[in-house]
């Protein structure tokens, strides 16, 4: 295990680089933070985690990784990329032309590169139509050009493929959380928060449940990331729902190991990666 103040990595130390291409490699970019996952597809075990929180400058400190880091470098037998971007939009199929995609592009206000993404959610009844900031999009093709990309809920949504009825999906890191809301099988609502502190948390949270008319007596929160049992914003949420569950990583016969000494729900969504196509 390494280290660093605001980042950790933890290797399988029987983990040979030499079998690479036996390995997915998954990578989370959210607007804070940074982490990446290995997983031997033969052994059928988590091989490595990194994670870096609190980035300041995503961009600079995602060129630094994926340039200096000797594991990126190794050729995986996939890799499959979720980036935070706000140039996305959610398309419910009945709506959806393929061949229409520019028109899409015209509600993205921000800085963006000249490639849309699509990703078919036929499970939630929409597509997601998206592109990724100018910098990152760079960075991306120039270190990990074969990359699968999708946006940042796409592993949460693969989470939730067995959610029946109403429920509410948290995704944390330290700074920042994106909430998802599916309504009987769609996807109703998601978005993405910026905070410092339980209070700003609390805001935003009171903020959804009036905005969505939510029920907090009834309504089932999924909640993984980097929040704790008990923390300021787990005890935030007990103020006002009653039903709150921490959204376990997928149980698809990976042997996680090396994260016996770590919350189970910190990773759920990085490794949910490899369920995404």
């Amino acid at each position: 295990m390494n280290n660093s103040k605001n980042s950790i990595l933890l290797v399988d130390p029987e983990f040979d680089p030499n079998t690479a291409s036996a390995c997915n490699l998954l990578l989370k970019i959210t607007g804070d933070s940074f982490s990446y996952a290995i997983i031997d597809k033969n052994s059928k075990q988590l091989k490595a985690v990194f994670d870096q929180q609190e980035c300041e400058d995503i961009t600079t400190d995602l060129a630094a990784i994926l340039k200096n880091d000797s594991y990126l470098k190794l050729p995986f037998r996939e890799i499959k990329v979720s980036v935070y971007t706000p140039n996305t939009i959610a398309v419910p199929n009945e709506f959806f032309c393929k061949h229409d995609l520019n028109t899409y592009a015209n509600f993205f206000s921000e800085d963006q590169s000249g490639t849309l993404y699509t990703r078919a959610f036929a499970r939630f009844g929409f597509t997601s139509v998206f592109n990724l900031e100018k910098f990152t999009e760079q960075t991306l093709n120039t270190f990990l050009a074969s990359a699968a990309r999708y946006e940042q809920n796409a592993p949460v949504l693969a989470l939730a493929t067995s959610v029946e009825g109403t429920s509410l999906l948290l995704d944390f890191t330290v700074g920042s959380f994106n909430a998802l809301l599916l309504d009987e099988g769609k996807m109703r609502f998601q978005n993405t928060y910026q905070m410092e502190n339980a209070e700003e948390f609390n805001y935003y949270l009171v903020l959804l449940i009036q905005e969505l008319k939510l029920d907090p007596a009834t309504t089932p929160v999924l909640i993984s990331g980097i929040i704790h049992q008990n923390d300021g914003y787990h005890t935030c949420l007990h103020k006002y729902f009653n039903h709150i569950h921490f959204n376990l990583p997928p149980a698809n016969d990976i042997d996680h190991a090396i994260l016996d000494d770590m919350p189970a729900h910190y990773y759920s969504s990085l490794l949910a990666l490899d369920l995404c196509v």
